[in-house]
């Protein structure tokens, strides 16, 4: 039997070369890889910086947990959908962040949100929707919100604000939704591009146990770059 030789093939060359790139990033993504190199920034590309938008609270609710659908002290339960929102915060090498910030608000169920500037023209109040969260990240770095599904109005998809911080890393963004019909038409999320998209839209997953039965999931990863 004689050896097979070599494969001198510069187009085999290049394609071994493109696989071990490819597996290293695969590792990149398990057991990390020192800041700064080319993999790492490849491996979890960073979520985009978004707009604030012109309603960000101007008074904080008293209560500012990470459940939106019930305010403590009031009965009943906020109109809508229930929505959770989970999802991890990572660096770009794919590393848990424990105890990051993050702050979210948006519209209720009739597209109005809790800010005097946002008039009855929008749609009613909801006194059973907390309009506003605030939580921390656990030591793995996840997070879950529940809150309702945010509709579509004058001129946006829905859409969920947030801010992120970590450190002296500050992420002002907006979570949008896959297939929604009216993404293509939003002026912020037209603007985007094609990885940004990717980078800031939740995707609907199958529910936890324990949540109800009329609840949908979107699970959304948060990428900070240091």
């Amino acid at each position: 039997m004689h050896a097979t030789p070599p494969d001198p093939s510069p187009h085999r060359i290049r394609r071994r070369n493109v696989l071990r790139a490819a597996a290293s990033l695969a590792l990149a993504g398990v057991v990390g890889v020192p800041r700064g190199s080319a993999a790492a920034d490849a491996a979890f590309p960073a979520t985009p910086a978004n707009a604030l938008g012109p309603f960000y609270p101007a008074r904080k609710p008293a209560d500012s947990d990470a459940d939106l659908t019930q305010i403590a002290g009031h009965a009943g339960r906020a109109t809508g959908t229930i929505l959770y929102v989970t999802g991890r915060v990572l660096d770009t090498r794919g590393m848990p962040l424990a105890g990051t910030e993050l702050e979210l608000w948006q519209a209720n169920a009739f597209g109005r949100y809790h800010h005097p500037s946002d008039t009855g023209a929008s749609g009613p109040l909801d006194p059973a929707f907390q309009g506003y969260g605030r939580l921390a990240a656990d030591a793995e770095g996840r997070y879950r919100i529940k809150t309702i599904k945010p509709p579509p109005y004058s001129g946006r998809t829905p859409h969920i604000h947030f801010i992120v911080a970590n450190g002296a890393t500050r992420l002002t963004t907006q979570m949008f939704f896959e297939g929604e019909a009216g993404n293509e038409r939003d002026g912020l999320y037209r603007h985007l591009s094609r990885d940004d998209r990717r980078a800031s839209t939740g995707r609907f997953v199958e529910r936890a146990p324990g949540m109800e039965s009329d609840a949908v999931v979107t699970a959304w990863d948060i990428v900070l770059r240091a």
